[in-house]
């Protein structure tokens, strides 16, 4: 027998337990699947943004491995401080798998950060998403005065927030968006949505498929500056660049074309480049604006500041300029890389491999590539820890972890709990004349999990 713990529900954790129980072949293989939130799915249910249902649907092949009759779910249960430690979990289980991702996001590090009405994009993405960590109210306050809005930032998050921005409540009325947040964007003043890079076409991170969707938005109009992507050496004959790139360049070349007609539409998207943040401007204790430095350039694949300037007016300010680790109550990190130090997915304590210890999906490799990444990523620390299987499991464990939890305070969410969730937020959706509505609070999906029965 094999109990392992995979803490972490999104979807390296589930291509983790996924892993175990296709490529093991110990008897009696038991695998439990913890997660701090009592619903499953991580990024997929509270990262992608409510319009792209494609997307999202992948919830379905991780609600399939997730009802395999060899792995419990388990939510609602903590890990470190208030909940249980990792010393305690390895007490538990003859090994445990961290997939805990990268919840925290990246600085600016510029003068004025901290006024009201600048945020980090992964705050606004809890917000529409129905994160229950997200502030009550969340940004519904910032459509009341935001005319202009800047996201900095060149990767998918940064064309998720700006396209979300640059919707009508209508095309998201009919997506599971809470509907608080709905209320907010019906109330919406922003007219003008401006994404800024630091540098050039050829080197943004989005994706063309997320990119196309920002020329499509019925309501926007998707603007680019010829004069900026002329500065992009790569975008004069983009024939020899990689494939991806190439097509993004010719995305944004359309934009820019001088024959394009503009459609008259309610809201601006202008897509900037070569401009780089070095103050957020306070005008009335808030938010007024973002000063950029002009950037070029360096030749060696970076950019160079020219000593030119520019102001964008702006009442909301969203950073999406990344992810970043953070440490979990004891387990080793490296605040360099935000990432757990390991030898192919086997935690390192003092340089050597602590027995039974594992990690998995962004804790282990930094928060990058794309949903897919994580299979290989798994399937590398489920090897690792499959040839460790037969020391593991002599070492002896305690009883029962469910039971564990229980003694220490805590109230496990278990997959009927998960299920009865679904049930109040299709309820709920009912009610208000919508499809399926996520509950937004803690309260609200404890109630509907926990009913007043136990996990």
């Amino acid at each position: 027998m094999l109990r392992i713990a995979v803490v972490g529900s999104g979807p390296s954790g589930v291509y983790t337990a996924q892993s175990l129980v296709t490529q093991s072949t110990v008897p009696g293989l038991r695998v439990d699947v913890l997660d701090r939130l009592p619903c499953p799915y991580g990024l997929v249910r509270y990262g992608v943004a409510p319009d792209h249902e494609k997307i999202k649907s992948l919830q379905n092949n991780l609600r399939s491995v997730l009802e395999d009759e060899r792995i419990n779910f388990l939510g609602h249960v903590e890990i470190g401080p208030g909940g249980l430690s990792p010393e305690r979990l390895l007490r538990l289980y003859h090994a445990v798998v961290y997939c805990v991702g990268a919840s925290a996001d990246r600085r600016l590090g510029i003068p004025g950060e901290d006024l009201p009405g600048s945020c980090s994009a992964t705050d606004f993405v809890a917000w529409y998403s129905a994160h229950p960590d997200a502030p009550a109210g969340g940004f519904s306050l910032e459509w009341l005065t935001a005319r202009s809005a800047v996201v900095i930032g060149a990767g998918n998050v940064a064309v998720d927030v700006a396209r979300i921005l640059s919707r009508g409540a209508d095309e998201l009325r009919p997506t599971d968006v809470p509907h608080a947040a709905l209320g907010a964007l019906a109330g919406s003043r922003v007219r003008e949505v401006h994404m800024v890079a630091r540098r050039g076409p050829s080197q943004a991170k989005f994706t063309t498929k997320e990119l196309r969707e920002l020329g499509a938005l019925p309501g926007a109009e998707a603007v680019v500056d010829a004069a900026e992507l002329a500065l992009d050496p790569a975008c004069a004959d983009p024939s020899a660049l990689p494939a991806a790139v190439r097509r993004n360049v010719e995305v944004l070349r359309g934009w820019a074309a001088p024959e394009r007609a503009p459609r008259g539409l309610e809201r601006t998207l202008r897509l900037r480049f070569f401009l780089r943040p070095v103050e957020i401007l306070e005008r009335d204790g808030r938010v007024g604006g973002v000063r950029f430095e002009h950037t070029a350039p360096d030749g060696a694949g970076g950019v160079r500041g020219t000593g030119t300037y520019e102001e964008i007016e702006a009442q909301l300010v969203l950073r999406a300029v990344g992810y970043l680790g953070v440490p979990l109550a004891g387990l080793p990190f490296d605040p360099s890389t935000g990432t757990v130090p390991h030898t192919a997915g086997r935690v390192l304590r003092d340089g050597a491999p602590s027995p039974g210890e594992y990690v998995a999906g962004w804790i282990k490799r930094g928060p990058t590539g794309v949903i897919g990444t994580n299979r290989p990523c798994a399937k590398e620390t489920v090897t690792s820890l499959l040839e460790d299987a037969e020391a593991l499991s002599r070492r002896p464990v305690e009883g029962e972890p469910v039971d564990a939890m229980r003694a220490a305070g805590l109230r496990p969410v278990q997959w009927r709990g998960w299920q009865d969730i679904e049930l109040a937020e299709a309820a709920l959706g009912q009610s208000l004349g919508r499809g399926s509505v996520k509950i937004a609070d803690w309260e609200g999906l404890l109630a509907a999990a926990l009913g007043g029965r136990e996990g």
